[in-house]
């Protein structure tokens, strides 16, 4: 009988290794995984690690205390300079964090495309700016474009409201933000959550995040 609910976070962070590319779900602090990256941080040796988020934490919480540690060593997201993102700041400019800056409409699409099995797409956004330096463009019935390649995830962290066993996903309102497109595009999706329901107790149409993507949850 499948059952993707297991014991501890500690036991769901194990499956990170080095070098690892880490989707982590959230905008700002809506959504983000909190107890999963507080367990990262305290029972994982993985280093040289890749994140893929919206932001890059505030004050020093999250993903920011994420940061804090070094063991990231670039950081792919749209908003790196929020209000007190002041961990990222210091560490860029000592040259200790390397940063992939995207637009966050291009972010989200990267990463469906990933789950989508698209090998690329075309986007006006950032055509022309150097967002567009060294990739390939083209002319498509007068709107220039920029071809962009989907983001592959080794791991993701996302958090949602409710799970069965199968691991279907229901967030709460804009919690929901990346979680989606993280669990499509990772090879390995686990998810933090807030209530466990008995298999048939989710309305199928409020299920955003089905099961097929999701490899194991944990009770938070």
């Amino acid at each position: 009988m499948i059952n993707k609910q297991i014991g501890s976070p500690e036991e769901a962070i194990s499956r990170i290794k080095d070098g690892d590319i880490i989707g982590i779900g959230g905008f700002g602090g809506a959504g983000s995984p909190n107890v999963l990256i507080d367990t990262l941080i305290a029972h994982s040796d993985a280093k040289n690690l890749t994140v893929v988020s919206n932001n890059a934490g505030q004050n020093e919480e999250g993903i920011a205390a994420l940061l804090k540690t070094g063991k990231v060593s670039k950081i792919v997201c749209s908003f790196p300079r929020m209000k007190n993102a002041w961990v990222f700041e210091e560490l860029y400019r000592k040259g200790d964090l390397e940063l992939e800056l995207v637009p966050q409409g291009n972010l989200a699409e990267r990463l469906r495309a990933r789950g989508a099995g698209i090998g690329a797409f075309f986007t006006p956004t950032g055509y022309g700016t150097a967002l567009a330096e060294g990739k390939e463009t083209r002319e498509i019935e007068g709107v220039h474009y920029v071809l962009e390649h989907p983001i592959k995830i080794d791991v993701a962290l996302i958090k949602a409201k409710s799970a069965d066993r199968f691991g279907n996903l229901v967030y709460n309102k804009t919690a929901r933000n990346f979680g989606p497109v993280m669990a499509m595009a990772a090879d390995t999706t686990i998810a933090e959550v807030s209530d466990v329901v008995e298999a048939g107790d989710l309305d199928p149409e409020v299920v955003v995040t089905p099961g097929v993507y999701v490899d194991c949850f944990v009770k938070v």
